[in-house]
């Protein structure tokens, strides 16, 4: 239980920076709530008045035919009940106002904050979540924190007064009856902390399961075609009914079992009603309270129970929230990229040398590289190959720092890039990926991304360069075409010109190009190349590839296998070694040979 009230604490504690801001707003909602409250209470007494000058009238009359009803007293008991419902309406209308206002724009400066905190998170958070559960957190975790705010806060301030305030009130007219009644509280709270205790790994469960199945549907979007490809619509949708059927379970449980909270409550105020009648009438027929003042005690025990029933109702929401709250904040908590050196170190002039000192590098306890010796010089092409999971890619990312190398240097033009900024470090280069990127926009838009300044003459000069300027005037907008959400409107193999372009528009001073040939067509291939090596003119580049055919010019290229370089030189004299490199070569090309 320690433990678990301590989490509790923790969650608040993280969040609160959050409403911090909006303290003020907060506070002027709970006045409103309690000046509510104070009406709410007041009111069962005032109603008890006109019954008890009913009664009063009814046993003074002497006959039914001679009754006469004090209307004037009822009347003026009427109208101010009428004002205390007004004041508690008032007071609520505008609490729900103030507070509406605070929770929405601090669930703004949340997401502002997870936003902010993602782009500092390194690469490796996101190769260990799934995109979609990622996702989850910013969009589903921090909607159900904003509802339980917007829902709860204002029914379990004003419960809590309500229950103070009545039990005060029912003091005052029979402490007897109130000793009864107020075992209504710690009976409840009994049964919620039970209840509650049970519930809360299945609403944390029930989360996750949420999380899990807004992943896979990313996913299964994401390679939708490929499901087509390979005729896996039925494992897909099994995957997803195992996921839905999961989520509906957690759900089912973490509900069902919150859900009998309320009930038993009301069971217990019931059987109490019933008592305090039994009571109530007795101590009527003593002449220690009025029949009014028995009316309003009832009323003031439901009073008691309806909070009760509402906190314990809307525990569930609560539950889900804290559950919520601890995933958005794992997100918060998470280690960022080791801070950048203050200040960094500059380079006026770029080059292009790069140089790998001794470099080693694994992902956890797993080594894949160890004392990495490279030196490349400036305007070098330089072509990385080798078999799947020979570290091609790992070699960019940490030529990136989208990871940090475990021991040994980077240097470009002699300077560590640990000692750069991230941000003028990846401004050096320029990428053009295999899976291309375009997003939902105008051909021109996507091309001047690569340079936000440039002029429109700039990016046709660019698209001219990229060889993708006759298939941009074929389109009916030419560059003010639209590329669609998915970008499927548009080949592979032009959305690989498109992105050389945006390359050759930012003017990179190192170029990289990783499995840029590998999902387009012979012709395509051949004027993707053409692109290529325009681009790669004067300019340090490293190329990533499986056709051995786009790297026969390259100046360097490095065979990797298992983190090592295992040779390196040109492609002739690589061949004539007869070694690993020979063995890719020939594996592609034995019948031109």
């Amino acid at each position: 239980m320690n433990k678990k009230l301590s989490s509790i604490k923790k969650t608040i504690l993280g969040i609160r920076p959050f409403i911090a801001p909006y303290k003020w707003q907060f506070i002027g909602a709970i006045l409103l709530v309690i000046l509510s409250v104070v009406a709410m209470v007041i009111a069962p007494s005032i109603e008890g008045m006109v019954t008890t000058q009913l009664a009063s009238d009814i046993a003074l009359a002497p006959s039914l035919d001679k009754l006469q009803i004090n209307f004037n007293i009822i009347i003026r008991i009427i109208i101010i009940l009428a004002i205390v419902y007004l004041v508690k309406t008032l007071s609520q209308v505008f609490a729900v106002t103030w507070l509406t206002n605070a929770i929405q724009h601090a669930m703004r400066d949340l997401r502002n904050a997870l936003q902010n905190k993602i782009r500092r998170l390194p690469i490796s958070y996101f190769d260990n979540h799934q995109f979609g559960d990622v996702l989850s957190r910013i969009t589903n975790d921090v909607d159900a924190i904003s509802n339980a705010l917007q829902q709860s806060f204002i029914n379990v301030v004003s419960g809590i007064l309500t229950i103070i305030l009545a039990v005060i009130m029912m003091i005052g007219i029979s402490p007897l009856m109130t000793l009864i009644a107020i075992m209504i509280i710690p009976i409840s709270l009994i049964i919620t902390i039970f209840i509650v205790g049970r519930s809360q790994k299945r609403f944390q469960a029930q989360q996750e399961a949420l999380g899990a199945l807004n992943g896979a549907i990313t996913e299964m979007y994401t390679g939708y075609n490929e499901i087509l490809l390979f005729n896996k619509q039925e494992d897909s949708i099994a995957k997803f009914k195992k996921l839905n059927e999961n989520l509906r379970s957690n759900a089912c449980d973490a509900q069902f079992v919150s859900s009998t909270i309320g009930p038993l409550n009301s069971l217990v105020t019931y059987l109490t009603i019933g008592v305090v009648a039994v009571v109530g009438t007795m101590q009527i027929l003593a002449g220690n309270i009025s029949v009014g003042n028995l009316q309003a005690f009832v009323r003031y025990i439901w009073q008691v129970n309806d909070p009760l029933s509402q906190i314990s109702s809307l525990s569930s929401q609560i539950q889900a929230a804290f559950a919520a709250m601890e995933r958005v904040l794992e997100i918060l908590n998470e280690k960022e990229e080791i801070p950048e050196l203050n200040p960094p170190k500059h380079i006026e002039n770029i080059n292009g040398n790069v140089s790998f000192n001794h470099v080693s590098f694994g992902y956890g306890d797993t080594e894949l590289i160890k004392d990495l010796n490279i030196e490349i010089k400036s305007g070098q092409m330089v072509a990385i190959v080798g078999p799947t999971g020979a570290g091609k890619t790992t070699l960019i990312n940490l030529l990136l720092r989208f990871y940090d190398v475990d021991g040994g240097s980077i240097s470009i033009d002699g300077v560590n890039i640990k000692d750069m900024k991230r941000g003028e470090l990846r401004d050096m280069f320029g990428m053009v990926l295999q899976d291309t990127w375009l997003f939902s926009g105008s051909i021109y838009d996507n091309i001047r991304y690569g340079r936000l300044d440039a002029r429109k003459d700039e990016i046709i000069a660019a698209a001219k360069m990229a060889n993708v300027h006759h298939f941009i005037r074929t389109l009916p907008d030419g560059y003010h075409s639209l590329v669609n959400e998915e970008a499927n409107n548009i080949s592979q193999g032009e959305k690989q010109l498109l992105t050389i372009a945006r390359a050759i528009l930012k003017d990179p001073k190192i170029l990289i190009l990783d499995e840029a040939t590998s999902s387009v067509d012979t012709r395509l291939e051949k004027m993707i190349q053409e692109a290529m090596h325009r681009v790669m003119e004067g300019r340090t580049s490293f190329v990533i590839a499986h056709r051995l055919s786009t790297i026969r010019n390259a100046d360097l290229i490095l065979v990797m296998n298992h983190g090592d370089i295992i040779e390196q030189g040109t492609h002739d004299k690589l061949l004539a070694k007869k070694g690993f490199y020979e063995k890719l070569y020939n594996s592609q090309f034995a019948d031109a040979k």
